[in-house]
């Protein structure tokens, strides 16, 4: 039977992966070769980073002989909470070569702006006091820090047209937002799509997703829904995140309309704030 998912469940399965392979008189090496597996994969289970899937975990059981013990004894993801579990994606993001991202309502966390995000953490329910407030603050705007690095991670953002229209704080904040990611386009930091209105009805519009890629681990997806959130390690899984957004970004606008479209919103925004300001 599977167990939850959590950092000592996945520790207490890598110790008992390595004791094991010790017993065999097998090194990483010998067992990755005999399970079709990657070393480096192998090495992170032991260490309880990663979690192997359901066909890993029967060929580790096979090449073992330990009738079918790490297939029972799987930690399962099902049911993991952000609020637990964030912490974890926070680390995998900031490990990640590559991320692509499709945000529905807001601008995703390492594009927004010190207002944008004060604004968008003001307004969190259950409330926080201001000290949490700014805590978080500081560590969002943390997050942002990998863009300093011109060449990693890659990074896209499918927005959808929501993100733009959507009147986060200040018309003011917005605009000084959109310029933001308009910057980052421009200097070749991240590319950018919006997905218009028109596209209809699509298999992301339920939530946030983001995918990312590492250097020598296994690709992974993260995704989020009201006050709850789920990262997806399984291949398949993965794939079929990877398939569904590659499909809803052929229906996103080409990244020079999409930053066409962010510069016209931008400057919708600071006509409607100087018209404020000058009634």
């Amino acid at each position: 039977m599977a167990i939850e998912d959590n950092p000592q469940s996945r520790v207490r399965y890598g110790e008992e992966l390595r004791r094991l392979r010790e017993a065999a008189s097998l090194t990483q090496e010998e067992l990755s070769q005999r399970a079709v597996m990657s070393r480096t994969h192998i090495a992170h289970i032991e260490a309880g980073r990663r979690r192997p899937d359901v066909d890993d975990a029967r060929r580790l059981d096979q090449v073992l002989g330990t009738g079918g013990f790490f297939v029972r004894f799987l930690p399962t993801l099902d049911g993991r909470k952000v609020a637990e579990h964030f912490k974890e994606a926070l680390e995998f993001e900031g490990k990640a070569t590559v991320i692509k991202e499709y945000a529905p309502t807001l601008v995703p966390g390492i594009l927004q702006t010190k207002a944008y995000a004060y604004e968008v953490l003001s307004s969190a329910y259950p409330r926080t006091s201001d000290e949490e407030r700014d805590k978080l603050l500081a560590t969002r705007l943390e997050r942002a820090r990998i863009l300093d690095n011109f060449h990693s991670p890659e990074v896209c953002a499918m927005l959808d047209e929501a993100v733009l229209r959507r009147v986060v704080g200040e018309t003011e904040v917005m605009c000084e937002q959109l310029r933001h990611i308009v910057e980052l386009s421009e200097s070749r930091r991240i590319r950018v799509h919006v997905l218009p209105f028109s596209a209809g009805a699509h298999p992301l519009q339920e939530g946030f997703l983001s995918l990312m890629w590492f250097a020598e681990l296994p690709p992974i997806a993260y995704a989020e829904g009201v006050n709850s959130g789920r990262i997806l390690e399984l291949p398949s899984a993965v794939r079929d995140c990877q398939e569904i957004y590659d499909h809803v970004l052929g229906d996103a606008l080409s990244h020079r309309k999409s930053l066409d479209l962010l510069r016209a919103v931008a400057e919708d925004y600071e006509h409607e704030a100087q018209r404020a300001q000058h009634p």
